[in-house]
Parts: C-alpha cells; structure tokens; sequence
C-alpha cells in the first residue's frame, strides 16, 4: 500500500477509527509528520488534538543508533541489548536524556506554548504518527500515557512492521495499522510524497485545530 501523502493516509486512518466518534478522544500526534495525518482524524472523530513528543537517546559520534527514548514526562526506555552490547549503564546516559529532556521542554513551548500535563485519565486516547519503524520512541510515549490512566488507549498509524506492532500490542487497546509490509526499510518508502514538515506547518495545524493555548 501507497500513500499519497501524510493528509490522505489521515483520512484513510480516520474512516478505521469511526467507531470512536462520539468519545470526543483526545488525539496526540506525534510531530512533525504526525501531525499533519491527525489532523483529519481529529476532523472526523469530533476530537480535541494535542501533542506528545518522545525522542530517541543516540549516541554521541553516532545520533542515529537509539540505545533509550525518553517521554515527556521523563519516562525512559533503554534499549536493553544494545546497552549490555555497549557496556553501559542507565548512569552513562544521564546527560544525553537532559539534553533530549530539554529539547521536547524546547519543542513543546514552540508549538503549543505550554508544557503543563495533558489532560489523560479517563478519556479514550489515541496516539498517531506518520509511521513507526523501530517503534522505541512510540513506545516511550505510549508507557507514559498509560501512567495517566487513560480510559481506552489506541495507537494508529498508517505503516509499520509486523514485528513492532507485535511488541507495542499488548501496550495498547486497540491498534490501528492499515498496512504491515515486508520488506520494511523506512516509512518514507510507503508515501509518494515524504517531504519534510517544517514547525510553522505544525503550529498552524495546531491553531487550525483550536488547540488549547
């Protein structure tokens, strides 16, 4: 399965989650890309959009290799074998989640303008993005939400691995992936258009959607 683009693979996830119109779910993108395939979920469901911004921990000489994710709420999730492969500790990792800490502290204030707790406990929740692939950064933020004690927890998205979702299931209630392709090398391999989501793109969705400022 193809994407047009991040918009109709929105509209394509909002019509597998009809059944939660009427819950008024509190839809939380995941920026930058998964903003834009909320935004017409939140349209169709009758929702309230917000965001949550989980970053992976890489190392220093090599970003891109993830060994933790942290949560906005501090939630850690260390890549355990990589860890022990690496001979380190969650200690060694103190400043590099002070740095990531202070980066979604830094992307929160630049989109929304406020950095207090989302409104969670008792409320059908669902997270989205544009697609997972490793899944660690999700996972930090879905291990976060549930501390909150949503009602339900959905996770939607429009392309991911098999082996992923089968590791985020049991972390969720419901989970929504409308294609699980393999071969799966990155997501931006399942869109036609993929181009990158500049931060006045996200803030004018947010406004757009009447998010709470």
């Amino acid at each position: 399965m193809i994407f047009k683009n991040r918009h109709e693979a929105g509209c394509r996830l909002a019509r597998a989650l009809h059944e939660y119109r009427g819950w008024h779910p509190l839809v939380l993108a995941i920026p930058r890309g998964g903003v834009l395939v909320a935004a017409p979920i939140v349209t169709e469901l009758a929702g309230e959009l917000d965001i949550i911004i989980p970053r992976k921990v890489g190392l220093p000489g090599n970003p891109e290799l993830a060994v933790a994710a942290v949560a906005p709420d501090g939630t850690v999730l260390y890549n355990e074998n990589l860890m022990s492969s690496l001979n380190l500790a969650p200690a060694d990792l103190k400043a590099l989640i002070e740095k990531e800490m202070a980066e979604i502290k830094r992307r929160l204030e630049a989109y929304r303008y406020r950095t207090g707790e989302l409104e969670i406990t008792g409320r059908v929740v669902i997270v989205v993005d544009d697609g997972i692939a490793t899944g660690l950064t999700v996972e930090a933020a879905l291990l976060s939400i549930k501390k909150a004690g949503p009602r339900r927890l959905v996770l939607a998205v429009p392309v991911a691995p098999p082996e992923t979702l089968e590791r985020l299931r049991p972390l969720v209630d419901d989970l929504i992936c409308l294609a699980t392709p393999v071969p799966f090398y990155a997501v931006g391999q399942f869109y036609e258009d993929f181009n990158q989501v500049s931060d006045d793109e996200v803030e004018n969705i947010l406004k757009k959607c009447k998010i709470n400022f």
